[in-house]
């Protein structure tokens, strides 16, 4: 399998190569849209470590954002959604800093993603990232969907929101449950009770958002983890599996704003 999937991607790069020069048919930007695997860099397969999944990219064509893992850290970027149809710079592209073991292929999907200039649809399924010389640098491939709606059923404690950890021995712990069928959310925020409703996306799986939360009024003593959870519920546009286990919540900007571990 292995071989056959080498031989499909090299094929993929041939296709990129005779069709990333200019044309007066410019993909339009929506074609970008949505979570991509990087499977090809500079006309070699991308083969991932055992256990680790592709790297990929992530369009947000409406709002510009760019996000994605580069094989061992995430990326965050911009770019400019009023450009010329076909064209894209991702020279602005930051990550995390979490070190790994092996960091080769995260090297080479940073230095690739740095000198993209241009995109083009490969047949129904890929896009290629091209140079200013129209030379293909990127190959992805459509990337299917890891989590689904399911995987939030039940309690979950939050064991983090806003970028700090929840203190332990909490008289009351913060967590929420997810109630599917209803599409409805309760818990406890650190202080006082949160109840209210969902909203998920059909089209893309790890969208969610908690528009109408409404909370009891009780007055505590420290407010501040209530507050960030508070906070960190508003801001909340997706969700996704952690690699070291439970459920990552993230905003618009695709930066982890809460972890839930489960009950």
């Amino acid at each position: 399998m292995k071989k056959v999937f080498v031989s499909l991607c090299m094929a993929g790069a041939l296709v990129a190569l005779s069709s990333c020069r200019s044309s007066k048919d410019a993909a339009a930007l929506s074609s970008i849209s949505g979570e991509w695997n990087i499977i090809e860099i500079n006309g070699a397969a991308v083969v991932p470590a055992p256990n680790q999944e592709f790297p990929f990219i992530g369009f947000d064509t409406t709002t510009g954002k760019v996000f994605g893992n580069s094989g061992c850290n995430r990326m965050m970027g911009s770019f400019d959604v009023n450009a010329k149809p076909g064209t894209i710079d991702l020279g602005g592209m930051a990550s995390t800093r979490m070190a790994c073991p092996d960091m080769t292929l995260e090297q080479n999907v940073l230095s690739a993603l740095g000198q993209v200039k241009k995109y083009k649809k490969l047949g129904k399924e890929n896009i290629a990232l091209c140079g200013s010389s129209n030379r293909p640098i990127i190959v992805l491939q459509k990337k299917a969907s890891t989590v689904k709606l399911s995987d939030l059923s039940g309690k979950w404690m939050i064991s983090e929101a806003g970028g700090q950890a929840i203190p332990e021995g909490m008289e009351k712990q913060p967590f929420i449950e997810f109630n599917l069928s209803e599409k409805r959310i309760h818990g406890n925020a650190g202080c006082n009770l949160i109840n209210g409703g969902f909203v998920a996306d059909n089209e893309n799986s790890s969208a969610i958002s908690f528009p109408q939360l409404v909370s009891t009024m009780m007055a505590c003593p420290d407010m501040e983890v209530e507050g960030r959870v508070m906070k960190a519920l508003n801001e909340v546009k997706s969700f996704g599996k952690l690699a070291g286990g439970g459920i990552g919540l993230y905003d618009a900007g695709n930066t982890l704003v809460m972890v839930l571990v489960k009950k």
